[in-house]
């Protein structure tokens, strides 16, 4: 049967609200921070973002732990003349949380983010970065498709020992990816560590990577038409541009459709909520608990872009907004997930724009899925695990998992249509032998 692909109507999530809320929240804490001393816009700064964090962030009690408030003394006794002393001492005054994703956004760094969360292109060597929960070691989440970090090889899971001889723990998270940007052209030597080999130092050069975040072509074989959607991240554009594709599928008549997360770190989350929208029925995709302890579930829309079968691969690179799409299909029996756990990243960050044309992201929920389960720190394990070793070049030619996915996908489809057959056949018998009892009947009658 042709899949239906009614026309869906937008709605505000309440992800979507928080986001706003929060923003609101920014710029109220500017509009209203008047301190009884005189202080600098420097000095400013670091107290918009001490009172950013303290009024959002996910785990108070850490405050406690910490000494926030004297931390906040501590930022505001050192001498602070400019935007670079602010920096130091709020991203000094972050630390202690131990959250590697709360974090100072410099003005260059903050236009990159949110001009990948744009979709368009990024210079550098390609490469997604994450944090170790055991030892909070930078790792690499998925490298960018395409980059030069996907065409050197490098896999999700890499420990990153040094950058240009700096070590990425001390530099911290945002200052480790902002030393992989660069201009085109200019190079940069790492220090690698793979998850099951040696260490290995490669160079390489930065080049303009083109995000091109959904990709979509026709899988062909003698029995079955399959559609494959490739979604490398979630940012503002995407969720027309799978509209779209799904659309074009549906118009070549395809019967199953294979989606690909592999390497997708994630992105924005009302993004990925409004994807899930696409293959979800009035279901919960995800639930958010905040500071208060307190779950919201939030359901998709009632009206889809695909309702016909499908099956989805994910791996180590899959997180975030991606492992909440990932978790949604899986807990409602939408789709099997196929491939490697996911990276384990149930955290939501808001950016927010600071004064100086810096922003600062904080950690203000964390999300399980439907069914309850807290994936932070512990990935999601897929229905079927696939044979290493992963595929470097996910969607290629020489895809291994993606041809197991297609065999999967069509094993399926015979199932169904199997099914769908022996029903009939049944509906044809019970037809047949209720005319032959009423023609018995008749024959009967006086």
């Amino acid at each position: 049967m042709k899949p239906m692909l009614p026309t869906t109507n937008s709605r505000s999530h309440p992800l979507r609200r928080l986001w706003l809320a929060w923003l609101s929240l920014g710029l109220g804490v500017l509009l209203m921070a008047t301190p009884a001393m005189a202080l600098n816009d420097a000095q400013q700064l670091v107290v918009e973002s001490w009172r950013l964090v303290n009024q959002g962030y996910l785990d108070p009690a850490k405050f406690d732990q910490v000494h926030w408030r004297r931390l906040r003394e501590q930022a505001l006794e050192k001498t602070i003349n400019s935007s670079n002393d602010a920096y130091e001492a709020i991203e000094a005054m972050l630390l202690p949380l131990e959250d590697p994703y709360t974090r100072l956004l410099r003005p260059d760094d903050y236009t990159a983010i949110k001009a990948a969360n744009l979709g368009s292109e990024i210079n550098g060597v390609g490469l997604q970065l994450g944090a170790r929960a055991e030892d909070g070691q930078v790792v690499v989440i998925a490298p960018l498709e395409g980059s030069p970090a996907a065409d050197a090889g490098v896999t999700s899971g890499t420990a990153l020992l040094s950058v240009d001889g700096q070590s990425p723990q001390a530099l911290g998270l945002e200052a480790t990816a902002a030393r992989l940007r660069g201009e085109v052209g200019s190079q940069v030597v790492v220090k690698l560590q793979p998850p099951n080999g040696s260490s290995e130092e490669l160079t390489l050069e930065r080049r303009s990577v083109d995000l091109r975040p959904v990709r979509t072509r026709r899988l062909r074989s003698a029995k079955h038409t399959l559609g494959y959607l490739r979604i490398t991240q979630f940012s503002e554009g995407v969720p027309e541009q799978v509209k779209e594709a799904l659309q074009e599928l549906s118009e070549k008549e395809i019967e199953g459709l294979v989606l690909d997360l592999r390497n997708n770190s994630g992105g924005l989350v009302s993004s990925g909520l409004a994807v899930a929208d696409a293959f979800l029925s009035g279901s919960p995709i995800v639930e958010t608990r905040n500071r208060e302890r307190i779950n919201e579930a939030i359901p998709s829309a009632i009206e889809t872009l695909y309702d016909g079968p499908m099956v989805t691969l994910v791996n180590g690179g899959t997180a975030s907004a991606s492992e909440i799409l990932a978790g949604a299909l899986q807990d409602n029996s939408r789709s099997q997930l196929l491939g490697s756990r996911t990276f384990g990243k149930g955290l939501i960050q808001t950016l927010t724009n600071l004064s100086d044309g810096s922003g600062l992201a904080v950690t203000v929920a964390g999300y399980m899925t439907p069914s309850g389960r807290d994936i932070q720190n512990q990935g999601i394990e897929p229905d079927r695990i696939l044979d290493p070793p992963e595929p470097l070049n996910p969607g290629g030619e020489e895809d291994r998992w993606l041809h197991d996915a297609e065999l999967w996908m069509e094993a399926q489809i015979d199932r169904d249509q199997d099914a769908q057959l022996e029903t009939t056949e049944d509906l044809q018998l019970d037809s047949a032998e209720d005319v032959e009892f009423k023609t018995e009947q008749n024959r009967d009658d006086p």
